[in-house]
């Protein structure tokens, strides 16, 4: 018998390279893959900057006067006050895609090159002098570049981030303003698009107007507002609000900085969101409320008393600190916006300001309570009191103990 074979020739593959084939096919797909999601991400962000200019054009822009240009840059609009060599406003959204930001500072300050009558430098606040070692000495002129338009507000895209570094965008601020108040305000704005999840249109500038100081070493002699100005729209909720703040260390809490927004249109000049319907833009610029802004920590909490309204030798919890260790009776009013017995039978009221975020508190050791004809933790919660003793300098809060109830001034009671 005769057995014939037949011989057919097939590639030959090892198992291990025709995974390899498998694994560069695949990884070329997933590179194709990665450059088309790129595309895609930077055309859905160039149509979310076209939004912000068409809802920017809509509603969130100041009346103009006449000769008045907006200059637009991606994420934010301003007009240029050519005489004071900074942006008379400068308007912007913030939108809840903050949240997700992860873009970091990129502090690459240079001139707007949108400024047709040319923009302020860095030379308007500092040099920067080269020395033979090959660094560079600074010689500032003593104010911070304050954003108007906080660069933190952009860290959902880089190349909004950094044009929030054109010194268009720059104020000289105090350093005390500018890394104080100032910075908390920003934040507390940012956080309330967090809570609520909407978009926010904000205006900000410095107040201008003639015979402000100007930074006299720079080379374009940049004015020097004496005070801030922000006015924030929810135009979903229907809340608007106005803050005023002066061009140096704020001691009092943001808060207390707030306005209506007519009111910063009598100290501007500037007429804000007049493309909403009249009724609306009067309604929402008439009035404010502090509570729909504020977080559910900061609820609750209660202005300091005005200083001008107390009487002579009387004093706010703001006030109290500059007599810690002062080895001084003083008097001290505000409002009891918290209380707590402890474990071991202390009581703790806070005025004005809850815990841990407290400016004022007052001890009463356990040794003491029973010289109260009631319970302090309770009878005094939410009452204007006043309360005089020596401050001490509890962790750098003002803080005052007292034995016995003839400490106590009760002003008026929780409406």
């Amino acid at each position: 018998m005769r057995f014939f074979f037949l011989f057919i020739i097939f590639p030959f593959f090892s198992p291990a390279q025709n995974i390899s084939v498998q694994i560069n096919k695949a990884e070329t797909e997933a590179d194709q893959l990665n450059k088309k999601r790129d595309s895609l991400l930077l055309k859905i962000e160039d149509l979310k900057f076209q939004k912000l200019h068409e809802d920017l054009e809509k509603t969130g822009l100041p009346k103009l006067n006449p000769g008045e240009e907006v200059v637009y840059h991606l994420a934010y609009a301003l007009v240029y006050a050519e005489p004071y060599e900074q942006a008379k406003w400068v308007a912007h959204i913030i939108l809840p895609d903050v949240v997700r930001g992860n873009e970091g500072r990129s502090n690459d300050f240079r001139p707007d090159a949108k400024i047709k009558t040319g923009s302020a430098t860095e030379a308007d606040y500092f040099l920067r002098i080269y020395q033979p070692d090959s660094t560079f000495k600074y010689d500032a002129f003593g104010y911070d570049r304050g954003h108007l338009a906080p660069s933190a507000d952009f860290r959902y895209s880089k190349k909004a981030l950094s044009e929030s570094y054109l010194y268009s965008n720059m104020s000289p601020q105090v350093a005390q303003l500018n890394r104080g108040r100032w910075a908390e305000l920003e934040d507390a704005i940012r956080q309330y698009v967090v809570r609520n999840n909407t978009q926010l249109y904000v205006v900000a500038g410095g107040v201008l107007k003639p015979g402000l100081k100007k930074i006299e070493r720079g080379i374009n002699k940049v004015s020097i507002p004496e005070q801030y100005f922000k006015v924030v729209l929810d135009l979903t909720n229907q809340r608007a609000i106005g803050f005023l703040m002066p061009n140096k260390e704020c001691e009092y809490p943001v808060l207390a900085y707030a306005c209506t927004i007519d009111s910063v249109e009598t100290v501007t000049g500037i007429d804000f969101f007049t493309s909403l319907p009249d009724e609306l833009e009067n309604k929402l610029e008439a009035s404010f409320d502090s509570n729909k802004w504020v977080g559910e920590r900061e609820l609750g909490d209660a202005l300091p008393l005005k200083a001008d309204s107390l009487p002579r030798n009387t004093f706010n919890t703001v006030q109290a600190r500059y007599y810690m260790g002062k080895n001084e009776n003083i008097k001290v009013c505000g409002t009891v916006v918290s209380t707590k017995l402890s474990s071991k039978g202390n009581i703790f009221i806070n005025l004005d300001k809850k815990f841990p975020n407290q400016i004022f508190s007052i001890s009463i050791f356990k040794d003491n309570v029973a010289n109260f004809s009631y319970q302090p933790e309770k009878y005094l919660a939410g009452k204007t009191i006043c309360v005089t003793g020596k401050i001490a300098n509890f962790n750098g809060v003002p803080s005052v103990s007292i034995t016995d109830e003839k400490s106590i001034e009760i002003l008026h009671e929780e409406e």
